[in-house]
């Protein structure tokens, strides 16, 4: 097939730091591509990628200090975007809802990846009235806010097989990476940690808007002992601080949408200790990748029962349900069902008067 996969671009495809989104477009578009399929990737000048690169922005909006307005460069891609968008059999969108407009009149079928939070009061009446649009969900849980979607299919992320090696001897810290925001759960990692008497290590971003959150309350509780911030890694760090840890701590306060991080720690055989919030339970297998638990309390006694997991059937179970292969399958039966449901509804050929 032809394909455009649009990506947001605030980070890089892949990003050279934090960034679920654009590191799950990354795995998908170089799948795609190895598959045979003919890629297209709107991304910023800096991505790397075996696609056709079309580049809208010179780097990556979120470490480039000269961009105020990314509104502004979106724009600029989705008019690029649009002005090509006869060369493809279908454009995958991955960057939200600004691209509605233009896709409802557009005469190329068009999908959209949802990998962010949904219970926002204010997209209820936004996919109402877009409600004609094909999305695809990350999750069964993501969908609950919005039912009335026009869901095409739920898709789970998958990783390279081989990107990250699993490690048999278990570490000796906990660890937790990703950002740091309110939902992210790091005060309740700290107290898990303090109470089993185990080292805490958290690699984690710090976005502007979670600044005052990070000065406020989390760097008070970067002083007990045991506690280490280690700040934001990037893909080449992440098989040792994941390999190396006794479990990830997963303590999220919000309808989690996926947590990329759940795989990247299965991939490595390092079991998982998470809230059951939004996606966990349906990402996590209790008892074989980790634990799901209700609560502080319920996380300090799953961390005692660590030990009587397998790592190697951890690793396992990441390679039966989230290779990049079944991502890339699960996604080229959405495009072929999105397709055929814009051929069935393309209006028939006017009728010759004689």
């Amino acid at each position: 097939m032809r394909i455009a996969q649009v990506a947001p671009l605030y980070e890089s495809v892949p990003p050279k730091l934090y960034g679920g989104t654009e590191r799950v477009v990354s795995y998908l578009t170089e799948e795609l591509v190895r598959q045979g399929h003919h890629v297209t990737l709107f991304a910023s000048g800096d991505s790397l990628t075996n696609a056709r690169l079309v580049a809208t922005c010179r780097r990556a909006l979120r470490l480039d200090p000269g961009c105020h307005d990314p509104v502004a460069q979106h724009l600029i891609q989705l008019e690029r975007v649009f002005r090509d968008a006869r060369q493809f059999e279908l454009i995958h969108f991955h960057s939200g809802y600004l691209h509605f407009p233009l896709s409802r009149r557009a005469r190329v079928p068009t999908v959209t990846t949802l990998h962010g939070r949904l219970d926002i009061p204010d997209l209820a009446p936004l996919y109402a009235e877009f409600a004609d649009q094909p999305v695809v969900s990350i999750s069964s849980a993501q969908r609950e806010p919005l039912p009335r979607a026009r869901w095409v299919g739920t898709v789970h992320h998958g990783l390279p097989e081989h990107l990250y090696r699993a490690r048999e001897q278990p570490g000796r810290y906990l660890a937790v990476l990703g950002r740091v925001s309110p939902e992210k759960g790091v005060p309740a990692a700290v107290e898990i940690a303090g109470r089993v008497g185990m080292q805490l290590r958290i690699a984690a971003k710090v976005d502007p808007v979670d600044h005052e959150y990070f000065e406020q309350v989390v760097r008070p509780l970067l002083r007990r002992p045991g506690v280490e911030f280690v700040g934001e890694i990037g893909e080449a760090e992440k098989e040792q601080f994941l390999g190396e840890a006794y479990a990830l701590l997963f303590p999220v306060e919000w309808p989690e949408p996926f947590g990329l991080v759940m795989i990247e720690a299965m991939a490595c055989g390092t079991p998982v200790i998470a809230f059951r919030r939004g996606s966990v339970p349906e990402v996590m297998e209790d008892g074989v990748t980790g634990f799901v638990v209700d609560g502080v309390e319920q996380a300090v006694a799953a961390v005692q029962r660590v030990s009587a997991l397998s790592r190697r059937r951890c690793r396992l179970a990441f390679e039966r349900r989230f290779i990049v292969s079944r991502m890339a399958e699960d996604y080229v039966d959405v495009y072929q069902r999105v397709v055929e449901l814009a051929a069935e509804m393309e209006p028939p050929p006017p009728q010759r008067v004689a």
